[in-house]
């Protein structure tokens, strides 16, 4: 989450009377995330979330997000859903941008994750995989392998030039090594594509909602289940890799859904790519954020510290034996 468009108190007390939820007592801009614009919006009747979408997110993929939250909130997955109007419109245009009025979900996102917390998130996520089976839309990963040179290139001088000497070479060594590398054909469907800590909701060692998925597209499970691996297993102070976490958190998913081995097989070079894409994306974020724009900047660098440890460390990492 993030805010780039500014919203003032008026115009979302204006907006809100297409509304039955009451009426506005407090909006605050919410600074974590970088894709959407986001407020936390109070009324006497309760607390929602106002989402305004920004560049990266075409307006043609929101029936796609609607349809996905939908199926995991009626198959009992923990996801927000949409709110709709008094006459039945999910979808509105507020300050020039395309938005929705989203259900706030109860619980806080952990910044120092436990072994607990995090074998239940992997529970959740793979719950989450199980439910998505049946589902049938169809949206292309544009942050996948596919899309990783031409992002590159949008980036590549900036990158040796303002974040590390020698850093332009090294990405464009990894995406020649994926591109020969990358496994094919595993089991897919959507996914969330952007499991880190500030989008699952806690209370306690329970999770309480899975949010943000404007990044999801249809992909490879085991994909996703590295991407989250990526996201929760480092310590936040030092990017250390902690095997409890990891562990932790491959137990259980495999309590839900077990993984197979050929997904096993693939997760080493997964998780190569999953830092790849989080390098990429951090650095164009870094270079090309509005310096008026509410939001944290995050270090590409933090990543590129786990592409080297992905690549250090094959398959010896990827059971979860050890899980306490």
């Amino acid at each position: 989450m993030a805010v780039y468009t500014h919203v003032s108190a008026e115009a979302a007390n204006a907006f809100l009377e297409k509304y039955d939820v009451g009426q506005l007592t407090a909006l605050k801009g919410i600074a974590e995330g970088v894709e959407n614009s986001n407020y936390l919006v109070e009324t006497d009747k309760g607390q929602f979330i106002l989402t305004l979408y920004e560049s990266r997110v075409d307006p043609q993929d929101l029936p796609y997000y609607h349809a996905l939250l939908a199926h995991l909130h009626n198959a009992g997955c923990k996801v927000p859903r949409f709110i709709e109007d008094r006459n039945g419109n999910w979808l509105q245009d507020l300050a020039g941008r395309k938005c929705c009025l989203i259900e706030f979900l109860q619980g806080v996102s952990v910044s120092t994750p436990t072994p607990t917390q995090t074998f239940a998130v992997g529970q959740a996520l793979a719950t989450m995989h199980m439910a998505l089976r049946e589902f049938d839309q169809f949206r292309s990963n544009p942050l996948g392998i596919a899309g990783w040179r031409n992002l590159f290139d949008q980036c590549e001088s900036a990158a040796t030039e303002s974040i590390e000497n020698g850093l332009s070479n090294r990405i464009a060594g990894e995406i020649d090594y994926l591109e020969r590398h990358w496994p094919v054909e595993l089991p897919a469907s959507a996914i969330h594509a952007d499991l880190f800590p500030d989008n699952v909701l806690m209370l306690g060692d329970r999770v309480t909602g899975l949010i943000d998925f404007y990044f999801a597209c249809t992909d490879a499970f085991a994909f996703d289940l590295a991407i989250t691996h990526s996201a929760w297993c480092f310590s936040a102070a030092e990017g250390e890799y902690s095997a409890n976490l990891g562990q932790a958190l491959l137990a259980g998913y495999e309590s839900k859904r077990p993984i197979s081995d050929t997904e096993r097989t693939a997760l080493p070079i997964l998780a190569r790519g999953a830092s790849l894409r989080f390098l990429l994306t951090r650095l164009f974020d870094w270079i090309n954020t509005p310096a008026d724009a509410l939001v944290t900047r995050k270090d590409p660098l933090v990543y590129l510290k786990r592409l080297d440890f992905y690549g250090r460390n094959g398959s010896e990492i990827w059971t979860a034996d050890q899980a306490a």
